[in-house]
């Protein structure tokens, strides 16, 4: 009787232990609530103004899983797959894709880091978000409305590696072999689409670079990423070779954190998502808009962009964040499109009902959006968010 009670405890022990080797977490967010849009653009005494539900935006509405299995050795095999959804009809983000958002699978290891494969975030997106009072949320007011690369910016069909934290030091470098991100190219007119070639030359290829510092108050950040065109558009390669870098840090009194960030884009725009401001109200000047979602070659394209931030906890429920960003064109962007500086105004505030369940507002005010002489931009937003 003693050993058959005992052989059942050990059996109870090791089918704990190896349930605890692997696990798969189930994980989601909901984000819903009522936007205004008004567009004005005083060159045509053009005055849009718009007024509805809004979704997704604090946060975009997902449903994920997260997977990990103990491989030995300290070896790790780790997987996610996040959809992307509109919740006011159900229907599929990110293109239609079943799992737009993210569908990578890799092994990782305390000691040397990660590698993974598939469709992912640029190390843009990942390290830039810390250093972005509006979490790279709230539409036309996050950091990616003037810095294209960080605007949730996500790579198809990608090898990406990031080393373990050294002493606060983290850093990683991704290629794409198809972007998976449809392009136009201004100089002769064509477009590539969003398809995977094994002549990796016909597809729209990138590279991310990026490192960062986190320890205690201190963070800063800083990457870099390049766009290859198609070579079997109309009229051969493109010439222009869209590349963007970023450079930010912040600092957190506690009080109140602080933060700026400065870079550079040349030869075109990195688009990863629309911004879901105004610039979809039908208002565009010259062949390219921020925020259309498309990536543009454009040897005439270029940008200095800034920001400058900060958050305030208001007791510990509530916050308030603020932020000014600004595109600054370049002078050949200037005299081909007269386009002029871009300016940011915004202002945000969120209260925690709960660890899972806050509310938010933002009100968000653009100068000469999208470069464009004359073109003013206002959002305001209220919502409920909701994380599993």
């Amino acid at each position: 009787m003693k050993k058959t009670l005992l052989a059942a405890a050990l059996l109870a022990g090791f089918a704990g232990a190896a349930s605890a080797q692997s696990s798969v977490t189930l994980y989601g967010i909901l984000d819903a609530g009522l936007i205004y849009k008004n567009a004005k653009y005083s060159n045509t005494d053009t005055n849009i103004s718009e007024f509805g539900m809004a979704y997704g935006t604090q946060s975009g509405n997902r449903l994920g899983f997260k997977g990990v299995e103990d491989m030995g050795s300290g070896n790790r095999l780790t997987f996610q797959l996040e959809n992307g959804f509109d919740i006011g009809n159900g229907t599929l983000g990110q293109s239609s894709r079943l799992f737009g958002r993210q569908a990578w699978f890799g092994v990782e290891n305390d000691a040397w880091g990660y590698a993974r494969m598939g469709r992912q975030l640029n190390f843009a997106t990942d390290y830039f978000g810390a250093l972005d009072p509006f979490a790279q949320g709230f539409a036309q007011a996050n950091i990616g409305s003037v810095f294209g690369s960080t605007n949730t910016y996500r790579l198809s069909n990608a090898l990406k590696y990031q080393t373990p934290t050294m002493g606060g030091f983290t850093a990683g470098v991704m290629y794409s072999f198809a972007t998976g991100i449809d392009s136009t190219y201004i100089q002769n007119g064509a477009t590539s689409g969003s398809g995977y070639n094994y002549a990796s030359q016909d597809n729209t290829r990138q590279i991310s670079l990026g490192a960062k510092y986190a320890n205690g108050p201190i963070y800063a950040a800083v990457s870099y990423d390049k766009l290859y065109g198609a070579s079997n558009i109309l009229g051969g390669s493109p010439d222009a070779s869209p590349s963007e870098w970023n450079l930010g840090a912040s600092y957190d009194f506690n009080v109140v954190k602080v933060n700026a960030v400065y870079g550079q884009t040349r030869g075109g725009w990195m688009a990863g998502q629309n911004n879901q401001g105004n610039s979809g109200a039908a208002i565009s000047v010259g062949p390219a808009v921020f925020g259309n979602g498309l990536n543009i070659y454009d040897t005439n394209w270029g940008v200095n962009s800034y920001q400058v931030g900060l958050t305030a906890p208001i007791g510990a429920a509530s916050k308030v964040f603020a932020s000014w960003n600004m595109a600054m064109p370049n002078g050949n962007m200037q005299e081909a499109y007269n386009a002029k500086n871009m300016s940011v105004y915004n202002v945000g505030y969120s209260y925690d009902f709960t660890k899972r369940t806050n509310m938010y507002a933002y009100v968000s005010y653009a100068n000469n959006y999208a470069t464009i002489d004359g073109l003013q931009s206002t959002v305001l937003g209220v919502g409920l968010r909701h994380q599993f």
